[in-house]
């Protein structure tokens, strides 16, 4: 049986963020799936931002060496459609990973419009993306799917560099958020 009062952690999480920093603004949660999870307003409902979640458990623990578990914040893994990406009528997506170390939650947060180019000139044009977003205690995001384990840990050392899967510009990146404030 599917529940029907029900938002998934990711969306819990990312409202109770919202609702938690951002005094005045309101959060709302629709009534039926329109590729809209959460609808900010401003405290007059006049202004919107609309927001997809997508949530992910910490990959550190299973995926992972000791080094990597002791300096990332947090690694999660999403399956993307570049279809849905493309005509998504939500003004951001935000990306969701909570530390199972620490219990400090990360967001990385743009437009569905930026994605799909990121990750189309990553991976080029495929039905599903498998993305996995790795972030430093030092707040770098990085996308790593089909990254070595030398490159994996040059990212935990802060010794990696390629501007192409870089998206450190998006972690915890609430500008959009904040306008209607």
């Amino acid at each position: 049986m599917r529940p029907i009062f029900t938002i998934h952690a990711g969306e819990y999480l990312v409202a109770s963020h919202i609702e938690s920093t951002f005094k005045g603004l309101n959060v709302w949660v629709p009534s039926k799936d329109t590729g809209v999870d959460l609808l900010v307003t401003d405290k007059t409902n006049k202004k919107t931002v609309s927001l997809q979640v997508k949530f992910s458990k910490d990959f550190l623990i299973q995926n992972s060496t000791a080094y990597l578990r002791e300096n990332l914040a947090a690694w999660g893994w999403w399956s993307l459609n570049p279809e849905k990406m493309e005509k998504s009528v939500a003004d951001l997506w935000v990306f969701t990973l909570m530390s199972i170390h620490s219990k400090k939650i990360q967001y990385v947060i743009l437009p569905p419009k930026t994605l799909h180019e990121f990750l189309t000139s990553i991976h080029g044009k495929m039905k599903v993306w498998q993305t996995y977003l790795m972030i430093t205690k030092k707040g770098q995001c990085w996308e790593t799917r089909g990254l070595s384990k030398d490159e994996q840990i040059q990212i935990a050392k802060h010794d990696y560099s390629n501007p192409d899967r870089n998206l450190s510009q998006y972690v915890n990146y609430w500008q959009g958020i904040s306008s209607l404030a």
